[in-house]
């Protein structure tokens, strides 16, 4: 079960151009940055299409791309004196093949392509050697890192009554080993609000008036950004990462270091936030608002037929997934700039059919990533606030552990 469902939703007539006109811009700024990419972020692209195309959920697709990244980096430290693109293609068809065997020959055709143009001798078979050598051992460090554990969820229930059958996302995903954190609870925030406060009631009242299916409080602009951030896989963070590693003047073993990072960052976030979302269960909007009446608290309003705008994810509700990874890829960019000027970030959404958005910070695009969430009426303005600060730690820490040091 993915962290998150993504409809289709065809586009109306009156939307059909504007649409296009914003797919076209994304292309061309794609291939703007393609002709500027480095093998790393080449093989950084390739790799999301091939998780794309496998059809993980969120936390798998997290985790294989964290398993990638670090092989690839760690390819990239061995290649020394060898051919880095043979390293690093190696690296990842050795990964991604043991990872999503089914995209095998999409995988090969990949590698071979990379490899066609490199001259042989000793310098393409021991960068090939070198990125094996990497895979390897990297595959083998995560081997036992508690994602293939027995899942053994046990819904809320009593004797004999009906509740949906439904199976939820990676209950156990708390008993992984992190690649960074001490353990699955290191960062876990304190319970979401009481049902009597006043933040309860304001954070009820917002998503109930935004987040609908049918709201007409939620501006054209705001769903624009509901429906981009609809979509979760890696790719669309790798996109905003690689706003920095295309930048000019960039090493490709920087640029290594910068994606395994991030996806060490976004990995353990998603320990984290299970670790959090299943200790609590607390209840998502809908169950919410269509038990206002059961809440104890006067300004919370019952509305039996509430409904959010896009498919409910199918885990608890707090803290926001979407807010930690943001915040976490967010913490390591920062870091990674340091007191340099900050690059324009952007990436596209497959959700938004292939648009793209612009932010002209980290926090900016974080706050964006929570918005988005209320407006898609999943997720209490409180999840994302919190959400948002577990993540940067877990970006910071990550900052100090492998990036830094090597400044």
């Amino acid at each position: 079960m993915g962290l998150f469902r993504i409809p289709f939703h065809p586009p109306k007539k009156e939307h059909t151009m504007h649409t296009a006109s914003r797919i076209v811009a994304a292309l061309l700024a794609g291939l703007a940055l393609s002709a500027r990419a480095d093998v790393i972020t080449d093989w950084n692209v390739k790799a999301g299409e091939l998780l794309a195309d496998a059809k993980l959920g969120t936390p798998p697709a997290v985790r294989v791309m964290a398993i990638v990244q670090t092989a690839v980096h760690e390819a990239a430290s061995l290649a020394r004196g060898a051919s880095l693109d043979a390293a690093v293609a190696a690296a990842n068809r050795v990964t991604l093949a043991r990872m999503i065997p089914a995209q095998q020959a999409a995988i090969d055709a990949a590698y071979q392509a990379a490899l066609a143009p490199i001259a042989d001798g000793p310098a393409k078979s021991h960068g090939i050697a070198a990125g094996e050598k990497a895979a390897a051992a990297v595959l083998a460090q995560r081997a036992d890192d508690g994602a293939a554990a027995a899942e053994a969820y046990r819904p809320h229930t009593s004797a004999g009554a009906y509740v949906p059958t439904a199976a939820p996302a990676v209950p156990h995903w708390v008993q992984r080993k992190p690649w960074l954190m001490t353990g699955a609870a290191q960062f876990r925030p304190g319970p979401p609000p009481a049902l009597t406060s006043d933040v309860w009631a304001r954070d009820y009242n917002e998503v109930k008036a935004l987040g609908g299916k049918t709201s007409t409080r939620r501006s054209a602009e705001q769903t624009e950004i509901a429906r981009f951030w609809e979509y979760s896989l890696p790719p669309i963070y790798h996109g905003i990462v690689r706003s920095v590693a295309v930048q000019p003047g960039r090493d490709p073993l920087r640029n290594a270091r910068l994606f395994a990072a991030a996806a060490q960052a976004m990995d353990d976030a998603m320990i984290g936030i299970f670790d959090a979302k299943y200790h609590y269960h607390f209840w998502r909007p809908t169950t919410a608002i269509r038990n206002g009446d059961i809440d104890s608290h006067d300004a919370t309003e019952r509305d039996a037929g509430w409904a959010p705008f896009i498919d409910v994810p199918m885990h608890p509700e707090y803290p926001s997934a979407h807010s930690v990874l943001a915040a976490a890829v967010g913490a390591v960019i920062r870091a990674e700039v340091g007191d340099g000027p900050m690059p324009a970030l952007t990436t596209s959404s497959p959700s938004a059919k292939g648009a793209s958005r612009r932010w002209a910070s980290v926090d900016e695009m974080t706050r964006e990533v929570a918005n988005a969430r209320v407006y898609e009426g999943v997720h209490f303005r409180t999840s994302t606030e919190v959400g948002a600060a577990m993540g940067a730690r877990i970006g910071e820490l990550a900052a100090d552990k492998l990036l830094r040091p090597a400044h």
